[in-house]
């Protein structure tokens, strides 16, 4: 990859098609330059980075070139290098052993699991891979950890470049995530200052008169996406510049946190992992319309995927927050075994649904074919 000198990138050579000449010959017919858009360059020559070293400084002295507002965006994993954010791995020590107990202190709770690869959701509020903790691009000897507010890493760099260079810049940190069902990684970003997070259109109209009502834009993970092309994986390349994006300082300046969807917002709340886990009862408040459509809907999947287990049962109530569930066989111990086990499915499918939900047996049937009450809250 060329150098890029002290006075910044420089425009590419036109080619004959363009305006320019080859071998002597003529030029042809002049052609419009095309429309300004957006430029991405990389940043070479910082070094190897080590905990205490001045980041800004070696940017500031690798990039003279920086402008207002460019967007410096720089991997997470040099920013957690010079903020110690390591995890030294001891000679003979195993190393996946190490990356694994890392995982596990790192992470709040875990979404899902399949062998050595979990999917968590770590202390900053990401849902990624191995808690985002990396084992390469860095010694034998030691892990890198995200850092441990990307949010603030990002003032802090911003602030130190406009007092090297007195440039106001935007700043991102970018780390490398999976994305549910896709195949390949993309970079997002972990760390932001100085840039609005996201670009919101909800409200606005589109040339054909549709008003968009959900359309949120993640400019700070374009961004880190974009930049990635030139710095690439295996390049040591760990800093990159976006030139040409017209930028909006928010005020006050909440970072990356609005990428953070809101748990009532989530449609996928749970992992394999967390959903029986992160079951709690209902209580009497608040309540939610629909409950008996979705106990026999619930009821509907639990015995579906419970073939083995046949049961005859019948449930209903007065929209009052629960509904009863009855055995027409009373005292069939068979029935009851089985209807256990199909309303215990049932109460997950409905957790699952964002209902909260509570079984209340009835202690003496007798003759009633009423075996019990399914009391019912939202959950989400």
């Amino acid at each position: 990859m060329p150098p890029v000198s002290d006075r910044g990138p420089r425009p590419p050579h036109p080619s004959p098609a363009q305006g320019g000449t080859r071998d002597g010959a003529e030029p042809p017919r002049e052609v419009s330059p095309p429309p300004a858009g957006i430029s991405v360059h990389p940043v070479p020559g910082l070094p190897e980075f080590e905990p205490g070293d001045d980041l800004a400084a070696a940017i500031a002295g690798a990039a003279p070139w920086l402008a207002d507002d460019d967007v410096v965006v720089v991997t997470s994993k040099v920013v957690s290098k010079v903020e110690g954010r390591l995890v030294h791995v001891e000679p003979g020590q195993d190393r996946e052993q190490a990356r694994q107990r890392a995982i596990e202190q790192e992470t709040v709770r875990v979404l899902a699991r399949r062998g050595p690869l979990s999917i968590v959701e770590t202390r900053q509020g990401w849902v990624v891979a191995a808690a985002g903790i990396d084992a390469s691009n860095v010694g034998q000897d030691a892990l890198v950890l995200l850092p441990a507010d990307g949010d603030a890493s990002a003032r802090l760099l911003r602030g130190r470049l406009r007092e090297l260079l007195g440039v106001d810049v935007a700043v991102v940190v970018s780390d490398t995530f999976g994305r549910t069902w896709r195949e390949g990684l993309t970079d997002v970003a972990v760390g932001a200052a100085g840039i609005e997070a996201l670009t919101d259109h909800r409200g606005a109209v589109d040339r054909f008169g549709n008003r968009l009502e959900t359309t949120r834009v993640a400019v700070v993970d374009e961004l880190a996406s974009a930049a990635d092309l030139v710095k690439g994986k295996l390049a040591g390349l760990p800093v990159a510049v976006v030139r040409g994006l017209r930028l909006d300082r928010p005020v006050p300046d909440p970072g990356t946190r609005p990428l953070l969807r809101a748990p009532g917002d989530d449609l996928f709340p749970y992992g394999a992992r967390d959903l029986v886990p992160a079951r709690t009862p209902a209580t009497a408040e608040p309540r939610r319309a629909g409950e008996r459509e979705a106990v026999a809907e619930a009821f509907r999947v639990a015995s579906t995927a419970l073939p083995e287990f046949p049961v005859v049962l019948r449930y209903g109530g007065e929209d009052d927050g629960v509904v009863d569930v009855h055995l027409p066989d009373a005292g069939n111990l068979a029935g009851a075994l089985n209807l256990g086990a199909v309303l215990a499915v049932a109460m997950v499918q409905l957790h699952a649904d964002g209902w909260a939900t509570r079984w209340e047996p009835v202690g003496t049937p007798g003759g009633s074919s009423l075996v019990g009450r399914l009391w019912l809250a939202d959950g989400r």
